[in-house]
């Protein structure tokens, strides 16, 4: 299957985007299944791993309802509230839908680095292994030093990386990002999304760009290891969803790496997905 390996959906009327405020206005409305699949079907996308947008439990119910009406929706990353005494037994309940495949706390909204490498949430990354589920790290550079040390202390936890850890694109910080990234090189069960790039960058970004920050992914995580995923909508804040697709194609091409790996072989295999 070809997978679009990170998207998003929401409905305002839910109110519990809390990051999600009419400025900018091109997300400021509902973004819904019907409002993807044509762009699915022009890049012939046989499904998504759908990805929480708010941290509420209530947002991963309707996610996962969303996922028994629709087909494409391979699998679904949810929220639970990690600091939460009761989170395991919540992780356990949502468990036993088939189409949750990971859960992801948002941290990075959260102020205090070290908040990750806390008891409660030692206690609940425990649960997720014991239910194998995937660790979604929704990280920036600033965390990486204590993300490793997270994967160290849990070693059966599969974790990956949002969006490269959203490198400062648009500054073209390269050195420290890499330098820290390098750190995953070796840790099997660390995968990486190749995804929300486009809205790190500068808004007339190019292919050129990018490159030298997709080059680390792949130099980092190989072809085995790199789940390419759309950020739509996010994404169009920067770009169409051809125009990010089209630029990972060309990179692919270009080094002679596998399409059928990056562009979905890797995130059926990391996400358990069915088709």
């Amino acid at each position: 299957m070809r997978i679009d390996a990170h998207q998003h959906f929401w409905r305002l009327e839910r109110n519990d985007y809390g990051w999600l405020t009419p400025e900018p206005t091109a997300l400021y409305k509902d973004f819904e299944p019907d409002d993807l699949l044509p762009l699915l079907n022009n890049h012939h996308i046989d499904g998504t791993v759908l990805v929480q947008a708010a941290p509420t439990e209530a947002e991963t119910q309707f996610l996962l309802r969303l996922s028994e009406q629709y087909k494409c929706i391979k699998g679904v990353v949810g929220w639970v509230n990690f600091d939460h005494s009761d989170a395991p037994k919540h992780i356990a309940e949502l468990a036993k839908h088939p189409k949750l495949v990971g859960i992801r706390p948002m941290i990075q909204d959260i102020e205090d680095l070290d908040w990750m490498l806390s008891p409660a949430v030692a206690k609940t990354l425990r649960s997720l292994s014991q239910h194998q589920l995937v660790f979604d790290a929704l990280v920036k550079p600033q965390h990486l030093k204590n993300l490793k040390q997270l994967i160290e202390q849990h070693p059966d936890l599969k974790v990956v990386i949002n969006h490269g850890a959203k490198p400062n694109i648009r500054e073209r910080e390269l050195h420290q990002w890499r330098t820290d990234l390098s750190a995953f090189r070796d840790l099997p069960n660390v995968i990486c999304k190749l995804s929300g790039l486009v809205t790190e960058a500068s808004s007339d970004w190019q292919a050129q760009d990018l490159f030298p920050y997709i080059d680390t992914i792949f130099d980092v995580f190989g072809e085995q290891r790199v789940l390419w995923g759309s950020d739509w909508p996010v994404s169009l804040l920067a770009s169409s969803y051809a125009k990010w697709f089209d630029t990972v194609d060309l990179y692919l091409t270009q080094n002679s790496l596998s399409e059928e790996k990056v562009f979905g072989g890797n995130a059926v295999r990391v996400y358990s997905l069915k088709k």
